[in-house]
């Protein structure tokens, strides 16, 4: 019983401690210029897609869920959200040039047409982000538009 009192005592110690670890989650300011729905003049059902199932790991517009502020929860939330963003970040989509944002597209377009995106681990948690076979449909032909724009 005295081992078991010194590991939960432990355990709890290294999980108080652990929360003193800062973790980064300010966002970017936003540049209308260079965000993607704002040079597009995106309709507003695309919009709310977007800002439902994308924008938290694609954007600078993460809105951080109250579990991503306790440790190691918080670490694997950021880490996800910089991968996401290194693959692509619509808070930025201003900058890339035609290749880049033709190859994004059309990757985005698969990936939510073979229900790669939104990932499940993410809609689980965020059920608005759970899209309908429509809107998989509408966001994809809306990709699709701007590529061949």
């Amino acid at each position: 019983m005295k081992t078991l009192k010194k590991i939960l005592f432990w355990t709890v110690i290294v999980f108080v401690a652990i929360q003193l670890i800062p973790v980064d989650r300010t966002n970017k300011p936003v540049d209308k210029k260079n965000n993607f729905v704002d040079i597009y003049n995106s309709p507003p059902e695309i919009r709310a897609i977007l800002k439902n199932a994308c924008y938290d790991c694609h954007s600078n517009e993460t809105n951080y869920p109250r579990y991503a502020y306790v440790a190691p929860i918080s670490w694997a939330v950021k880490d996800h959200i910089n991968e996401g963003r290194e693959h692509l970040n619509f808070s930025v989509w201003g900058a890339y040039n035609k290749e880049l944002k033709e190859n994004v597209l059309q990757k985005s377009t698969e990936a939510v047409q073979n229900y790669e995106m939104p990932m499940p681990s993410y809609i689980d948690y965020h059920p608005k982000a759970n899209l309908t076979r429509q809107q998989r449909q509408e966001l994809a032909d809306y990709f699709q538009k701007i590529i061949k724009e």
